[in-house]
């Protein structure tokens, strides 16, 4: 994940953060990975970070994060968020039949 900013981190902060899916792709909605995303809240919570609010949409996520302390780095969290999704995503699409998710993902 490129670093586009320098972050200014905080503790006892709340952070809003937004994440996309490859080329916009509904890909959340079309394998069904929105439970993948509450399984990341959870191992947030699990690392005393709390998610105060959040939307999930077919193709991003968006989220406010609060830190009562700065365990890691904001890009650190965020990446390893992206990497657990796409790896639960990319299972899910292996198990579908690619041509019936690609036409769903990709409409005429």
């Amino acid at each position: 994940m490129p670093v586009r900013f320098q972050h200014d981190q905080q503790p006892n902060s709340i952070y809003f953060v937004t994440f996309t899916c490859y080329k916009w792709l509904p890909l959340f909605r079309e394998t069904n990975a929105y439970d993948a995303v509450y399984k990341w809240f959870d191992s947030l919570y699990r690392n005393n970070i709390y998610v105060t609010g959040y939307v999930i949409m077919p193709n991003h996520v968006h989220a406010l994060l609060y830190f009562p302390q700065m365990p890691k780095s904001l890009n650190t969290i965020i990446g390893n968020a992206k990497r657990f999704l796409a790896y639960q995503i990319i299972r899910r699409l292996e198990e579908k039949k690619p041509l019936t998710c690609w036409i769903h993902c990709m409409p005429v």
